[in-house]
């Protein structure tokens, strides 16, 4: 296993999963809690995310030859996710550093009404992320705002797959998944 992996690995499990009895999001009764913003809002967490995400996305944008502008998905959890590979694109590889944007879970009740705020506009093919995949249901809620606001979704990249059908309800949808860690690779 690669050192950043292992790192990043290893804060996940210390930082971000719980086991026990919890209740997700989307109503399900599960066995594991993953909080992913409690590593992604640490320091050495962003710097590991940006460093593996980028790989990670860079290594497909190469292999499918895509012209990529931007990189979000819905607040909170993917924020901090975002920017990290963002920071990681401008640092390493200025000429193909990718824009940050977020997905609000409304639109703005006042001013322009826009339910995507930061760096992104009609026409951008971009790249959605999220925190943790359990239905894939806030992903999805995100690809449908981004399309409605004249965007394309190339693929999609994750922190956790929680392998509880989510990856296969986004690429149903056509959209490829990325996952850095699933539950298997994360507690195997």
């Amino acid at each position: 296993m690669h050192a950043a992996t292992a790192a990043l690995k290893a804060l996940l499990l210390e930082k971000s999963v719980r086991t026990g009895t919890f209740t997700l999001a989307s109503g399900k009764q599960s066995d594991l809690y993953i909080d992913c913003r409690v590593t992604a809002l640490d320091p050495f967490g962003a710097n590991l995310i940006g460093e593996l995400g980028w790989q990670a996305v860079r290594s497909k944008i190469h292999s499918e030859h895509l012209n990529i502008a931007a990189i979000g998905g819905m607040t909170l959890g993917a924020d901090p996710i975002s920017l990290a590979i963002g920071m990681a694109s401008a640092k390493s590889h200025p000429d193909e550093a990718l824009q940050v944007f977020t997905v609000r879970k409304e639109p703005k009740g006042h001013g322009a009404g826009k339910q995507i705020e930061g760096n992104f506009k009609s026409g951008d093919t971009v790249i959605v992320v999220d925190d943790v995949i359990t239905t894939g249901g806030s992903t999805l809620k995100a690809i449908d705002v981004i399309e409605r606001e004249g965007g394309k979704v190339a693929f999609a990249v994750v922190l956790v797959d929680r392998e509880e059908g989510g990856r296969e309800a986004i690429e149903a949808r056509g959209i490829h998944v990325i996952p850095l860690f699933s539950r298997s690779t994360l507690l195997g």
